[in-house]
C-alpha cells in the first residue's frame, strides 16, 4: 500500500506547484487557463484526482448534459465529468495499493488535457452572470 508519503512524493516528480491542505489533501496549482484546483485525495485504497470546472449552467441544459456524456465517450483517457453540488467536476481515483508515478502522472495529465481541450466548449454554455 503506498503511504501519503509516497503520493507527497510523486506530487513533487511532477514539478507543478501543490500545497498540502489537510493531512492526505493536497492541491496542484497547475498553470492551465481556467482552473487552479487539482485536487488530490490520499483515501486509503484509493487515491482521488479531482477538479471543479464550472457551476452547471442554468440554459441548454440538455444540450450541455449530452455534451458532457459525449466527452465522457470520446476525450477522457482517464476518469469521468460528472455533476457534484450544481457543479462540473472531473473525477479519477485510482487504487492506491500498487499506485507508481507513472499511473499517477498520467490521471493528473490526463485530467490536465480534459480542461484544455473542452473548457472553451462548455463554457460557452454559461450565461454572462454564472461563473
Amino acid at each position: 500500500m503506498k503511504t501519503k508519503e509516497d503520493i507527497e512524493g510523486y506530487l513533487i516528480r511532477l514539478e507543478l506547484p501543490f500545497e498540502e491542505v489537510e493531512d492526505g489533501l493536497w492541491v496542484i496549482h497547475d498553470d492551465i487557463s481556467h482552473v487552479d484546483n487539482i485536487v488530490v485525495l490520499y483515501d486509503p485504497p484509493i487515491v482521488v484526482f479531482r477538479v471543479k470546472l464550472m457551476e452547471v449552467p442554468t440554459q441548454r441544459r440538455e444540450e450541455f448534459f449530452e455534451l458532457l456524456l459525449r466527452f465522457n465517450a470520446t476525450h477522457m483517457i482517464h476518469g469521468a465529468y460528472g455533476i457534484e453540488n450544481g457543479n462540473v467536476v472531473i473525477i479519477d481515483t485510482l487504487q492506491a495499493e500498487n499506485l507508481d508515478f507513472n499511473e499517477f502522472q498520467a490521471s493528473v495529465e490526463a485530467l490536465s488535457l480534459a480542461i484544455a481541450q473542452d473548457y472553451d466548449t462548455l463554457a460557452a454554455f454559461r450565461s454572462p452572470t454564472t461563473s
